[in-house]
């Protein structure tokens, strides 16, 4: 699954309850919340392949 930085832990963490969401611009991305604090942690993936 998707990484993420979590600012509050100052680590690289596994996305809880990941979500697809698509950006204004159409960029895809992946949100969610980091297991160990709770904060919301949020990933720009790849653009979708022409």
């Amino acid at each position: 699954m998707a990484e993420a930085y979590c600012v509050k832990c100052k680590a690289k963490k596994e996305i809880a309850k990941p979500e697809q969401v698509t950006m204004k611009n159409g960029r895809p991305a992946v949100q969610g919340v980091c297991p160990d604090c709770g904060t919301k942690l949020f990933r720009i993936m790849a653009p979708p392949k022409k």
